[in-house]
């Protein structure tokens, strides 16, 4: 009687299968008895009862005095309104009983929350992130390889060539001293322009996670990087990424 659409929307906010038959089946025939609406529905007559109570305690049908008891159907709209004050007041008193009772418990372990940025420093642990996020892409990525990451790109082929299987657009920016034997792996997987004087480095996933890679002589050229699952500084990266592309100069063969 209703579209496989409507019938989801209607369990996915609590009503049964038998539910919808029984309510559906008195939209269609008006007021039924028990008895008629299990023979008319399909619902089974040792059910009925039980399906007509929660529809009744859940604003969806009304029942009269007579005998036998008929059952009406109250309009969708008001049902659907006495079931959304129903919820939101149940969220409520749930709410504080929650909070009153565990963030005292929260507070006390001294437990902090996922941040969004983390630093990360030396080779080994950044690489770590990097396939992590690298194997976490789904769309696009972006990757920005300075000279200093030369040895990392190594170590990023192999996962490269999974997210191109996968159909995954690759765009990736590389130093100028790059070795060739390393833009020719790269250029099987990806799309690679050449972009000196660039200000460290970084990979984009699906704008979304970002990892930005510095290293200077301040540093003492130690790696260090940056790791945030933040879309806005993800989008703010692949902006600035997108204009460091325009800039940059095409490599002058692919194999």
């Amino acid at each position: 009687m209703i579209s496989e659409k409507a019938r989801k929307a209607m369990e996915g906010i609590g009503l049964t299968s038998y539910e919808i038959k029984a309510y559906t089946t008195l939209l269609v025939e008006g007021a039924l008895t028990a008895q008629e609406l299990s023979i008319r529905s399909g619902v089974p007559y040792s059910k009925i009862y039980e399906v007509l109570g929660k529809l009744e305690e859940k604003g969806w049908i009304e029942s009269d005095g007579s005998r036998p008891t008929k059952f009406y159907p109250r309009s969708p709209a008001t049902a659907l309104e006495a079931m959304k004050a129903r919820m939101e007041s149940e969220m409520r008193d749930a709410e504080s009983t929650i909070v009153g009772e565990l963030m005292p418990l929260y507070d006390k372990s001294g437990a902090k929350e996922k941040p969004e940025i983390w630093v990360l420093r030396g080779l080994h642990n950044i690489l770590a992130k990097v396939k992590e996020v690298i194997l976490g892409c789904e769309k696009e990525l972006l990757v920005a390889l300075p000279a200093v990451a030369e040895g990392m790109s190594k170590q990023m082929q192999p996962l490269l060539r999974q997210l191109r299987e996968k159909g995954v657009r690759i765009t990736i920016l590389a130093s100028e001293s790059t070795s060739s034997e390393v833009i020719k792996a790269l250029s099987r997987v990806a799309e690679v322009r050449f972009k000196d004087s660039m200000f460290g480095g970084g990979v984009i996933s699906d704008s979304r996670q970002v990892i930005l890679l510095l290293a200077s002589e301040r540093m003492g050229n130690e790696p260090l990087a940056i790791l945030a699952e933040h879309t806005g500084l993800a989008g703010f990266a692949r902006e600035y990424f997108n204009y460091l592309w325009k800039e940059a100069r095409d490599i002058d063969y692919h194999s």
